[in-house]
């Protein structure tokens, strides 16, 4: 990889910060969650980008995953904390970012947490320290609000089309996890509640992504596996981005019949594993020889 940041991945992590901050002020009680995803993933393309996954909308319990489903009806609640997740590419230079909402102000100490949390980080992120020391200061920080970080989800390196490239930033203290290297590019993202600190898979699954498996299949099941290989390649799509000009077509058997042949995953919605409410709050950095820059912040 290039110690050089490139200007696709400058340009990538403006537009996710300016779609971060222009969705965040849509975040109002009764407002259509499907709305909120497809206006974030318009802008994305009206700027100049393509979206990198599908916007996450995550609301109390759930922490990730979270997308609306073809035909959702869901709403934004009276109270609680709301999650979202903006993911942008230019060219496979991927910019990842979120902030967590608190809708009637109950629950600012969440969102300061992981605020606080990822500043520390960040400023950590200098060549050759211990990624688990990161994930230390992660943790005091979230653990110093009177919440726990949540141990099974981490920050994430980003290499060309691949939003999870190997390295972890976790978000508690860990050995042998590597260290941080000039030109590299993360997603730090602490998570915090007041829960197990532990995310545990849920029953719904609305996101998806490619395998690279290419044995053929069969009629209009091929012909889709081919069209999602094409069109997305290793990254992650909503179900409800799959349009058909035919309503013989049954989009969600497809879905499943690829499902069954391993040639696209799921990526399930995660949820607090006592159903206690998360915060998140996520930048991307690029390493240079003089430390961290933040490419999803706004001007």
């Amino acid at each position: 990889m290039s110690s050089a940041l490139h200007p696709s991945a400058i340009k990538s992590g403006k537009i996710a910060a300016r779609v971060l901050n222009e969705t965040s002020v849509e975040i109002e009680p009764g407002k259509k969650i499907i709305k909120i995803c497809a206006l974030a993933e318009k802008k994305i393309k009206e700027y100049g980008g393509t979206p990198a996954f599908p916007l996450n909308v995550s609301i109390n319990h759930i922490a990730a995953h979270s997308t609306s489903p073809r035909g959702d009806k869901s709403e934004i609640p009276d109270f609680g904390l709301v999650k979202l997740d903006v993911g942008v590419h230019i060219d496979g230079f991927i910019a990842d970012t979120a902030c967590t909402i608190d809708i009637d102000k109950s629950l600012e100490g969440f969102v300061l947490a992981t605020d606080d949390a990822l500043n520390e980080a960040i400023t950590m992120m200098q060549p050759g320290t211990e990624l688990g020391d990161v994930g230390q200061i992660i943790e005091r920080v979230i653990k110093d609000y009177g919440l726990k970080p949540v141990k099974n989800l981490s920050g994430h390196n980003l290499k060309k089309y691949r939003l999870h490239a190997g390295k972890i930033v976790p978000n508690v203290k860990k050995r042998n996890v590597g260290t941080v290297e000039v030109g590299e590019y993360y997603a730090i993202e602490p998570f915090a509640t007041t829960g197990t600190g532990t995310v545990i898979d849920s029953e719904y699954v609305y996101i998806f992504a490619n395998t690279g498996i290419d044995e053929p299949l069969e009629g209009t099941t091929e012909k889709l596996r081919k069209y999602l290989r094409d069109k997305y390649g290793p990254l992650p799509f909503a179900s409800r981005w799959i349009g058909t000009s035919t309503k013989k077509v049954d989009v969600i058997n497809e879905i499943k019949e690829l499902l069954n042949a391993r040639a696209i995953r799921g990526y399930p919605m995660q949820i607090e594993k006592k159903g206690r409410p998360v915060s998140q709050t996520e930048h991307t950095v690029f390493i240079s020889e003089d430390g961290p820059i933040i490419l999803t912040k706004l001007d």
